[in-house]
Order: structure tokens, then sequence, then C-alpha cells
């Protein structure tokens, strides 16, 4: 009889601590897709400024685009929360598209193989933010589920995990990729 209940008492003690654990894990699993968005931003916001200047070098008189796209890269740069980091990157993208716009009315720019070979790493690197966007919220989400469902939104209750946001894009224009493409 004593036999049964410590079985019993060690399969729930188990049973708790799997759950704990696997709580950890899907929050650990969030922090590392947040980690890799950033890893890839920080390369989108390296690229930028040698796009500005060679787009500066053919179009010196477009100095505004050029305004909107450092601010934009500046407030992304700085952005504090998920919800934030967002928006920002709307900004940014909006900006981003503008300054392709104007180099569409440069033929010997578009021909430029320093812009070319920037063009290429931005289109990759939009590429990789977008994977690493959907690994992330694909994370957040089965994390959040596990935290609303029974039993372990208990578990989360008493440990105090707390719920994370998506990385959701909210401007229509911005829904898609920046165009990077001249021909």
């Amino acid at each position: 009889m004593v036999i049964g209940v410590l079985i019993i008492f060690g399969l729930i003690v188990l049973f708790l601590v799997g759950m704990y654990n696997s709580l950890v894990v899907l929050r650990n699993r969030c922090d590392n897709g947040w980690a890799q968005i950033d890893v890839q931003l920080r390369r989108r916001y390296d690229l930028i400024p040698n796009l500005v200047e060679t787009v500066k070098g053919y179009a010196k008189h477009e100095r505004e685009v050029f305004e909107k796209v450092t601010q934009a890269r500046t407030q992304a740069i700085n952005a504090g929360t998920v919800k934030d980091q967002g928006a920002a990157e709307n900004v940014l993208t909006g900006a981003l598209k503008s300054l392709f716009a104007v180099a569409e009315n440069y033929p010997e720019l578009k021909a430029n193989q320093n812009f070319l070979m920037l063009q290429e790493e931005l289109a990759g690197t939009e590429s990789k933010v977008a994977y690493s966007r959907q690994f992330y919220n694909d994370s957040v989400m089965k994390y959040d589920t596990r935290l609303q469902t029974f039993p372990s939104n208990v578990m989360a209750g008493m440990f105090g995990f707390k719920p994370r946001e998506y990385f959701v894009v909210t401007e229509a224009e911005a829904k898609g990729p920046v165009k990077v493409s001249f021909s």
C-alpha cells in the first residue's frame, strides 16, 4: 500500500517536473527565435548605410529620401519591445521602398557593381528576416498555447511564466518583401 502511494506520488512529481521543463524549453525557444531575428535585423541595419551612400553618389538631390531611410534605421535599432520593433520595421521597409524607387530613375546606378552586390545581400537578408520571424512566431504560438491550456496553465501561473508578443507586420504595404529588383 505504501509503495503504491509512493509510486503514484513519484509519477505525479515526474509529470510536474516534465511540464515545468517543457515550459522552460518553449520560453527559451522564443528567446532564441527573437535573438535570430535580432541578428538578421542588425545585418540589415549594417547594409543600409552602404546602400544609401551608393545611391547618394548618383542621386545627390534626393536628400529627403536619404534622411527618411536614416531616421527609420535609427528608430528600428532603438526599438525596445517586440511591438515597437514591428512598427519600426514597417517604417524602415517603406523608407527602403522609397530609396529603391529613386534608384529606378538612375540606369547607371542600376548597373553599378557595388549597388548590385548590396541589393543582393539585402534581398538575402530580407529572406532570412522572414524565416526568423516565422520561426519566432511559431515558437510564440506553441509557448502561449501551452500557457493557456490545462494543466500547464496552472504550473505557468505558479512560476510566473508570461505570454510573449508576436512579431507582427501591421502596415498593409509592408506585408510584402522589400522590392530589390531593378529589371
